[in-house]
């Protein structure tokens, strides 16, 4: 009954923007909190930024200056706006969805960002 498609990854020079989205569906009483995090190689999977209800957005460390988290209510998405792109964001970028009433959300597959130097 739950849907979540997190998309938008690929290869891009350092330098250049990406764009990531992730939508969702599925049968849950309201959206609490829509989020990315990415996993590095050798790395633990780290905050990247988060919107709640609210509006408010969360960003993790060395986040805010290059990468803007917002959403589509209207179609249920979340989108991270990724610019000045370095080699060391090279990652797996997982969506996170915590619906209400739920402690843990679901996640995405990932999609995988390449920095080339």
């Amino acid at each position: 009954q739950v849907q979540l498609v997190d998309s938008g990854g690929g290869l891009v020079q350092a330098g250049g923007s990406l764009r990531l989205s992730c939508a969702f569906s599925g049968d849950v009483f309201g959206i609490y909190e829509m989020g990315w995090f990415r996993q590095a190689p050798g790395k633990e999977r780290d905050l990247v930024a988060s919107i709640r209800r609210s509006g408010s957005s969360i960003y993790g460390d060395n986040m805010k200056d290059r990468f803007t988290i917002s959403r589509d209510n209207a179609e249920n998405t979340v989108f991270l706006q990724m610019n000045s792109l370095k080699p060391e964001d090279t990652a797996v970028y997982y969506c996170n969805i915590l619906p209400r009433g739920l402690i843990t959300g679901y996640w995405g597959k990932g999609t995988l960002v390449t920095v080339s130097s």
